[in-house]
């Protein structure tokens, strides 16, 4: 068996995926392969591996509710079955996917609501546009379904006051508590180089344990990072985001990294790169100490940057850009209600005519007159 931890971590984490992938589809029809191939080119391993999940659900469920199905064991379902299924069966589905128990031996409770609803169903219309495309069933029941009203919600992101106090409080941790102050002198270093860079630069979490070393680049002030779907690009950061990352670059210096995690920018209290679960806590951690109104995340800080910077530049495009978003559409939903404000604003912002008293004819005189 082959080591994969001296490969780059996005390449590590493409494998686990592919292995993942190939367990979850072992359980599945054997013609779903062919779906994973196809998509493959356009979607990422951890798309791939989300579909995987929600066609396995949709499978249980036509097993064990439709009658056409029954006694049939998911594996020898055939591609030419999805034709059995019928717009009304689907509708069924949505109403199933609000509460349902899981066949896999553990009778897991499983609760929806109407976005976990609107991902399985989306997937489930993608499978059979794959196929109806291909011409190997007759009829796309998915295409007839629709999916439920998301209502959006606000979306939570620190205030400024809040930025300043949460990375005081990762340089000073008073507020944190007597167990993890203990650790706090070993990694308040590391800590605030990893939040004033998501900060500074809205990066995912997964893109930020991701760093190595050689992906800085201190002389064009970036970082070169693997963003969703495989797609590479630098990100710039300011001054106080570098100042941060040296400090933290130099102490690195001093640590002896565990074997394969040598070339990881963040590492461990064990010396290994970080787990994305592993950042999360520790954002919350600090988080807590600043606000106990806002569940804050990694995500939530991505969302306080790009704030920030359309706040700063009022240009939505410049902000989908440097977020990754690649879907403008998908940045102006989510600061919809800045456009807003940016509107309204901009209400007196063009004249029509001149106001009398802030023009200077009250008190200059009169223009001479060109008519003989």
């Amino acid at each position: 068996m082959s080591d994969h931890t001296a490969r780059p971590y996005h390449e590590q984490i493409d494998i686990l995926n592919t292995q993942k992938l190939r367990e979850l589809t072992a359980t599945l029809p054997s013609f779903v392969r062919v779906f994973f191939r196809g998509i493959e080119p356009t979607t990422s391993s951890r798309t791939r591996i989300a579909y995987a999940y929600d066609l396995h659900v949709f499978f249980e469920f036509v097993t064990q509710r439709l009658s056409k199905f029954q006694g049939m064991a998911i594996p020898d379902i055939s591609v030419e079955m999805l034709d059995w299924v019928t717009p009304t069966d689907l509708e069924d589905y949505m109403e199933y996917l609000k509460f349902y128990h899981c066949a896999d031996g553990q009778d897991l409770e499983r609760v929806n609501q109407e976005r976990g609803i609107t991902r399985k169903i989306a997937s489930l219309k993608t499978f059979y546009n794959y196929f109806f495309k291909k011409e190997q069933i007759h009829t796309n029941p998915a295409a007839l379904v629709t999916l439920p009203k998301i209502h959006e919600k606000a979306i939570v992101r620190l205030d400024i006051d809040e930025v300043a106090l949460l990375l005081d409080e990762v340089e000073s941790g008073e507020k944190l508590t007597k167990q993890q102050r203990a650790f706090h002198e070993k990694t308040k270093t590391r800590d605030l180089a990893m939040m004033t860079l998501f900060l500074g630069t809205g990066i995912r979490v997964s893109e930020c344990v991701g760093l190595d070393l050689d992906d800085l680049d201190f002389r064009n002030a970036g970082i070169h990072i693997h963003r969703k779907g495989g797609k590479e690009v630098i990100v710039y950061f300011g001054d106080e985001v570098e100042d941060a990352l040296r400090l933290y670059v130099e102490a690195r210096k001093n640590i002896v990294p565990a074997p394969g995690h040598e070339n990881a920018l963040f590492l461990s209290l064990q010396r290994k790169r970080m787990s994305v679960r592993s950042v999360e806590n520790l954002v919350k951690k600090y988080a807590r100490t600043v606000t106990t109104l806002k569940n804050i995340t990694p995500h939530k800080l991505r969302s306080t940057y790009g704030t920030n910077l359309y706040r700063e530049t009022g240009d939505i495009y410049l902000v989908a850009d440097v977020l990754g978003h690649a879907d403008v559409n998908t940045t102006k939903k989510h600061y919809a209600a800045l456009e807003d404000e940016r509107r309204r604003m901009a209400r007196n912002a063009v004249r029509l005519r001149e106001d009398p008293e802030d023009t200077e004819s009250s008190t200059s005189p009169p223009r001479p007159s060109n008519k003989p």
